[in-house]
């Protein structure tokens, strides 16, 4: 059947307790009542907060091998990103042989992973890192479908046995994309939760991250609806690009701005073990113009402030030092990585300026300068749930200087395209 209509969109209130005041955000959802799959969390056993680590696609796609496998991790633990919470390797598209063994079960490509990906999964456990691995919710993974790679060795009518498979290689992360131009969300429902079904019964706690957007034109099912029940993450955009924005909208790959705005009206479905997934990190990524040094930063406040995985997708063995700077922020890390996985919202519907809940009582605001030129930009404390006369002061996550509010606005000088990211003390 066709994809039903989109029902009146839904406006929860977030409550944020800030210094002992309670503010209150309004996340608004466009999608139907109820989560997919019900109100659990989709795997058992995995952490509350965001998954941290890498993703072969964005610099490697299918030119994918083992020994660039090997060497990002390798460069994962050197450069201390392993330390600073980047534990996921996870091999995209284009490892897979283009058929089947006789037995059905999927074999890895003998010239890309002359080892196997058993092999790969204990080089990577062996230093202290986790083993993710890609499938197709469909009969081709992407690459297939799209005509580019040989072969149909998506998982569809395989997901038990691939499943198993997976937990036999120690695999800990599945990034498992929709890859058909069949967009009937009966299709999506069950495909999607055949394979959550398979990682379950095999008992071990594998990281389930979907898409449902690829191939399917119109609106973005990771938007219209909430798959928690179903997914550890779900994407919710189509494909980033190392662009500051490329005005797109839905219908194709976006930039950092556009991602923003999309996923703004989604921070309700945000909880411990279900996140939204912006898609990868583009920090450090090469790219036509590709991003500055504040939109790269930028796109780290952003993705903190909503309690998004960090995958980094840059080439890990010529980082220069800004790129690492930036990655293993911290502060930033912090924000992301807070025990209480609560999504950050606009304030006062203010694309530039949100505020995010963290631990107990504390709320970190962020000033984005959208603006071609420096700007000096302020949010009204009472928009904050803040007496407008109380004394209050901030730290921001990226230098480390203080500001006090005065005249009841918390106030701070923004470059172009760049981010402060505030935690009210």
């Amino acid at each position: 059947m066709p994809i039903p209509r989109a029902r009146a969109t839904r406006c929860r209130l977030l409550c944020v307790v800030a210094v002992g005041l309670v503010v209150l955000i309004a996340a608004c959802t466009p999608d139907p009542p109820g989560r997919i799959g019900g109100d659990a969390v989709a795997v058992a056993g995995l952490p509350p907060t965001p998954p941290m680590g890498w993703n072969s696609w964005n610099t490697f796609g299918c030119n994918i091998t083992e020994q660039i496998v090997r060497a990002q991790a390798d460069a994962l633990v050197s450069s201390g990103l392993r330390d600073a919470g980047y534990r996921y390797v996870v091999v995209d598209d284009c490892w897979a042989a283009d058929q089947r063994a006789a037995d059905g079960s999927l074999q890895a490509d003998p010239a890309r992973f002359p080892s196997g990906m058993a092999a790969l999964g204990t080089y990577l456990h062996e230093r202290g890192l986790q083993f993710g691995i890609y499938s197709g919710a469909s009969e081709q993974t992407c690459t297939q479908f799209q005509g580019t790679h040989p072969g149909s060795t998506g998982s569809r009518g395989h997901e038990k046995q691939d499943a198993r498979t997976f937990a036999d290689w120690q695999v800990d992360y599945l990034k498992y994309d929709w890859c058909s131009s069949d967009s009937d969300h009966d299709h999506q429902v069950e495909a999607f939760t055949a394979m959550r079904d398979g990682i379950r019964d095999t008992g071990r706690p594998i990281l389930y991250s979907i898409n449902p957007n690829s191939g399917v034109s119109g609106s973005v099912p990771g938007t219209r609806y909430d798959w928690g029940g179903v997914a550890t993450m779900t994407r919710v955009t189509n494909d980033i690009e190392p662009k500051w924005s490329t005005d797109t909208g839905s219908s194709g790959s976006q930039g950092i701005t556009d991602i923003v705005d999309a996923i703004a009206p989604l921070a309700a479905r945000v909880r411990p073990s279900s996140y939204n997934d912006p898609d990868m990190l583009v920090v450090g990524v090469d790219g036509d113009p590709g991003l500055t040094v504040a939109e790269q930063r930028t796109q780290m406040s952003m993705w903190a402030m909503m309690a998004a995985p960090l995958m980094a997708g840059n080439d890990l063995t010529r980082m220069s030092q800004a790129t690492i700077d930036i990655l293993r922020n911290r502060s930033i890390l912090a924000i992301d990585q807070d025990q209480r996985v609560s999504a950050g919202a606009p304030v006062d519907n203010d694309p530039e300026i949100w505020a995010r809940a963290i631990g107990e009582k504390g709320i970190v605001v962020s000033l984005t300068n959208r603006a071609g030129h420096p700007r000096r930009m302020s949010v009204p404390l009472t928009s904050l749930g803040l007496v407008g006369d109380k004394t209050v002061s901030a730290v921001d996550a990226w230098s480390g200087r203080r500001y006090q509010a005065s005249g009841g606005r918390l106030s701070a000088d923004v470059g172009v395209h760049d981010t402060v990211v505030l935690q009210i003390a």
